[in-house]
Parts: structure tokens; C-alpha cells; sequence
């Protein structure tokens, strides 16, 4: 099956659903299901017209949603117009959905796949970029999770890791993606944090509130993205920090460390130096150490790199980012850094400009041209 050729025809797939009339949300999930029946059928029985078949399925796929739909809003609205039996009381069953879209027959990564599509509001682009998978796969994993709950008795919620690896996604993608899901990933951790009595529960809040309490030093006036070391840090939300490294401490204290109470330490260094220059690297890439044992990812080691860099020097931390897969997303930006920190101006320049065509979102792409632009503008003509 040749995903790249799906990927390549979505966006010509979806555009011929619009301009037939369907609107974009709706032309969007008919595409992801015609993809799926794609890879489903096409190993099989592949068409001559690919662009054809695709578009005839997702057309098809569009019309059966939208009969759905209309029906359910008609029953809708016979609802509304019958008398209500009086006033109920107001629950929210948000963080129960988490659990229940967390089922033991799911595996763990399909479980966070549909709960972050059906109940976090991601979309399977936005899911697959998380997972660093293509978007056809991620589409086919959330069909295939939902084909597999069709059939079982949700009575048996999920674990509470599951729970936490969505709600981590989430708070990342309102964080730094374009939907802001930060705010709600924060209150349903204090829900969870409040009725379960967990220290990888307690470092995921402390994780949270501690890289919320930069959110509005992140960026400028203008929108553009402001580095760490650049933030104006009286901007810092102090009273979420303080929050989140006494949530922390406490959740240390038990001596039982996970992944998420080792990131908030990392971030609680960050907080707790006055300036950049002044950051306790060392310390944090003892941390990363801790991490790298516990999750043994290859994203942890490209910031390990970056914290090495940091510590030792950059030729440390570009040792270390050699040992890494050069397709990591950010490798080329993180070399980049660490060349122009050796000195090596013309080849930062250089990465930094490869790195802004590979990034994943406007504002990080406008980033990384500028740094190119800004080496550019101090090399000697």
C-alpha cells in the first residue's frame, strides 16, 4: 500500500467534496473513511483511478453522514418540542468519557486515539502528528478502535494511564497546536487528581500548571514565537509555578517516579532559575537521564541533546544528536541551535532554513526563517 500516493490525493479528494457543495468538517472525516476503505480494499483489488475511487467513496461516505444526520437532528427536535418532565441536575461526565473510550480491548495507543478524535475534539491530522505516524495510518487505527467498542459493553473502564497519556496530548496540542485545549486538559487533571490518589497523576498537573504558567510569555505582540531563553520572565504566572513545584515536591516524596513527575522537574528548573544564563542544566540533564530510563524515546533524547549542549558545550550535545534518527521532527532545528552555538555560522543557516520547511505549524516555520535570516544577515559577504 502506497501511503505517500493517499497523502498526495487527500487534499485534491477534499477539495472536489467542497466544491461539490460539502462543507469542510464534514468533507474531512468522508475523506479519512474513504482512506481507510483504501487501505482496506486496494491491497486486494487496487483501482486504475485512484483519485476517482477515492472520490466516489468519500462522496458516498458524505451523503450516508449527512442522512445520519439529519435524522438525528429531526429526532432532535422532537425532543425539544415535547414538555420537559422538570429541572435535572448538571453533570459532567467529561473525564467518565476519558475512561470509558480507554477500554480494556482496545490496545493502549488505539484507546488514546479515539478518545483524543471522539472526545478531546483532536483531528486525525493533528493526532497522527503527536504520534509521529502517517495521517492515513492514524485514520485507520481510529476506525478500527471504533469498529472494535461498536461491539463490546462499556462497563469496564480503562486505566487511569491511558487516561493520563490523552489528557498529556491534549494539554500539548491546546498548548501548542491550533486548538486551545490547554485550559480544559488542566481541569479534568485536578478532577482526576482530586478523587484518585496517584503521584504520576499529581506530576501530570504539576507538569501542566508549570508550562502554563509560560503560556503568555511564549509569544509577541505579533504572534511570533519567543523562545525560553528569550521570555520575559516576570510575564511567568507565579502563582501557577508555586502551585506546581509544591503539587510536585510532595508527589517526589513518595518515591515512586514516573515519566511525568520527571518532566515537571525539568520544567520546575526551568521556573525556578531568574534568568536563562542561570538554568541548573547540569541537574536538568540528570533529569533527562531519569527519563530516557523510564520512556526510552527517541523525542526525550533529542531534548536530552539539546540539555547536553547546554551543559557540556555544544559539541557534546551534537555527539549525542548524532546517535539519534536524523527524520526526528525538530532534529534538524535542534542542530541547527547546536551549530551556531559551535560557531559554525553557514551551516546553522542553513539547517535552520531546512528546519522551517519541515515544520509542523505556521508560527514555528516563521521562527526558524528568521533565525536563518538573522545568521544570514552576520556572515561576511
Amino acid at each position: 500500500m502506497d501511503e505517500a500516493l493517499l497523502r498526495n490525493l487527500t487534499p485534491s479528494v477534499l477539495g472536489v467534496l467542497v466544491r461539490r457543495g460539502a462543507d469542510f468538517a464534514a468533507a474531512e472525516d468522508a475523506v479519512q473513511e474513504a482512506l481507510v476503505e483504501a487501505l482496506r480494499v486496494w491491497p486486494a483489488d487496487r483501482p486504475r483511478d485512484a483519485k476517482g475511487w477515492l472520490v466516489t467513496v468519500a462522496w458516498r461516505k458524505f451523503l450516508d453522514a449527512t442522512r445520519a444526520d439529519t435524522a438525528r437532528r429531526r429526532r432532535e427536535d422532537l425532543v425539544d418540542e415535547e414538555r420537559s418532565p422538570g429541572p435535572a441536575p448538571t453533570v459532567d461526565d467529561t473525564l467518565q468519557l476519558y475512561f470509558l473510550c480507554g477500554h480494556p480491548s482496545l490496545t493502549p495507543s488505539s484507546a488514546v486515539a479515539l478518545t483524543l478524535r471522539a472526545v478531546g475534539g483532536l483531528t486525525t491530522r493533528q493526532i497522527a502528528r503527536a504520534y509521529l505516524v502517517p495521517e492515513a495510518t492514524m485514520a485507520q487505527r481510529i476506525s478500527r478502535a471504533k469498529r472494535t467498542v461498536s461491539h463490546v459493553r462499556l462497563d469496564r473502564p480503562g486505566d487511569v494511564a491511558t487516561v493520563l497519556r490523552v489528557l498529556y496530548l491534549v494539554f500539548n496540542e491546546g498548548y501548542s497546536g491550533d486548538v486551545d485545549l490547554a485550559s480544559e486538559a488542566i481541569r479534568l487533571t485536578r478532577q482526576l487528581a482530586a478523587v484518585i490518589d496517584h503521584p504520576e497523576v499529581a506530576g501530570l498537573l504539576a507538569l501542566m500548571l508549570l508550562h502554563h504558567a509560560r503560556r503568555a510569555a511564549r509569544t509577541a505582540p505579533d504572534g511570533s514565537l519567543v523562545p525560553l531563553a528569550e521570555q520575559e520572565r516576570g510575564r511567568w504566572d507565579t502563582e501557577s509555578i508555586a502551585e506546581g513545584v509544591t503539587i510536585l515536591q510532595a508527589a517526589l516524596a513518595r518515591d515512586r517516579l514516573g515519566e511525568f513527575q520527571a518532566q515537571a522537574a525539568i520544567a520546575a528548573l526551568h521556573a525556578d532559575a531568574p534568568t536563562a544564563e542561570e538554568t541548573d542544566w547540569v541537574q536538568i540533564v540528570e533529569w533527562y537521564d531519569e527519563l530516557v530510563r523510564l520512556t526510552d524515546s527517541p523525542v526525550v533524547r533529542l531534548n536530552r541533546a539539546v540539555a547536553v549542549g547546554e551543559a557540556d558545550g555544544p559539541r557534546a550535545g551534537l555527539a549525542a544528536l548524532a546517535a539519534l534518527d536524523a527524520s526526528l521532527p525538530r532534529h534538524t532545528a535542534v542542530a541547527a541551535y547546536l551549530h551556531e552555538r559551535d560557531g559554525d555560522l553557514a551551516k546553522a543557516a542553513r539547517l535552520y532554513a531546512e528546519a522551517a520547511h519541515k515544520a509542523p505549524d505556521l508560527a514555528e516555520r516563521d521562527h526558524l526563517t528568521r533565525q536563518a535570516a538573522r545568521l544570514n544577515a552576520r556572515r561576511p559577504r
